[in-house]
């Protein structure tokens, strides 16, 4: 008898319920061509809970968490709720479920597509043979550090703070995922400067050395920025702290062509985890139907992979995804502006076509 597998849609604000919903539709196909057995439940984060119960992450919400297999995220925020000085902000819910489930390790592969390559800011012969997956820190760091605003108002501090168990574990997810691919790991650190980033760096050379068919490179974030644009086809994996990760990540999205395009996973020791597209809430194109679904999709996929062990139907939805696009399914992200486009749905459409072949 096949067991059932609980995925909790947590939509959030902006195009997050858009895209979520494609997300959602492939899901169900695979489930139903592939013999998976799941269900869905559908919970508020962010800033639609704000308004609702006045919390980003109600009880209610963690409750059903706490009983899925995996997590199904949209996007959370926008402008109703960006007030600095608010108690409390759409983005803290999803700060909170890091911290809950122990999400240390967040994933974010750069897929580069021969169909968008004109897209991209770069010359097209740079992106040649482009692949790289960012493996983020996700609990540590100035994120999570002590931090305060003196009471005057005239200065605060957030500290970096990283242990030795923590980069340890990042690290060994890091080389993991090298192994299974280019066997080239590159470290992004500023221990010239930061006594948490020469921490980083000894903890990871040590790690290293479980690692001898992996090949260690260090980078200073300064200067692994420079060379995403400039020879982004030397890099394998990459991995970074929680701070430096997060803007390396977004700065490498340019070579996609579109943020849209961009899927990521959060990870713990376990299976579960947490799926969620890269960019962000989008308001000033929320409702209208025109959001790209793809970053949904393939966050779906990489559900499939890391929290169902199924890497086959995994596979067929990214497969999908790319023949999809080489047909010339684009959304309005994809496209000059004005020119002809897909909407969310009709792209989500034109994917699980794809699908079925």
């Amino acid at each position: 008898m096949t067991e059932t597998r609980r995925i909790v849609l947590l939509p959030g604000d902006g195009v997050g319920p858009e895209v979520v919903a494609e997300g959602r539709r492939v899901l169900e196909t695979v489930a139903e061509r592939r013999g998976l057995a799941l269900t869905f439940e559908e919970a508020p984060i962010g800033g639609v809970a704000i308004d609702l119960t006045g919390e980003p992450l109600p009880a209610a919400t963690l409750a059903a968490c706490e009983q899925a297999d995996a997590l199904f995220l949209g996007a959370v925020g926008g402008p109703k709720w960006s007030d600095p000085t608010a108690p409390v902000r759409p983005e803290d819910g999803l700060l909170a479920l890091r911290k809950r489930f122990e999400l240390f390790a967040n994933l974010r592969p750069i897929p580069v597509f021969a169909s968008l390559v004109h897209l991209a800011p770069l010359r097209a012969e740079l992106l040649r043979g482009v692949d790289i997956l960012f493996v983020r820190e996700l609990t540590g760091d100035v994120y999570f550090g002590p931090r305060q605003e003196q009471g005057s108002g005239t200065s605060a501090h957030d500290t970096m703070v990283y242990t030795v168990p923590e980069v340890e574990r990042i690290a060994r997810v890091a080389f993991d995922a090298a192994r299974r691919r280019r066997r080239k790991l590159t470290s992004v650190d500023k221990a010239n400067v930061l006594a948490s980033m020469r921490l980083w760096r000894r903890t990871v050379e040590r790690v290293a050395r479980e690692y001898p068919d992996v090949e260690l490179e260090h980078a200073l974030v300064d200067s692994c920025a420079m060379h995403l644009v400039r020879r982004p086809a030397s890099f394998d994996v990459v991995l970074a702290g929680n701070m430096f990760g997060d803007i390396l990540s977004d700065e490498a999205s340019i070579l996609s062509g579109s943020l849209g395009m961009l899927p990521s996973a959060s990870l713990g020791a376990g299976r579960f985890g947490l799926y969620e597209p890269v960019h962000g809430s989008a308001p000033d194109i929320a409702g209208r139907g025109i959001a790209n679904p793809i970053g949904a999709i393939l966050s779906a996929a990489m559900l499939l992979r890391f929290s169902l062990g199924r890497e086959d139907d995994a596979a067929a939805v990214e497969r999908a995804v790319e023949r999809a696009l080489a047909d010339g399914a684009v959304t309005t992200d994809l496209v000059a502006p004005g020119a002809p486009a897909l909407s969310t749905r009709a792209m989500g459409d034109a994917i699980l076509a794809q699908l079925e072949k």
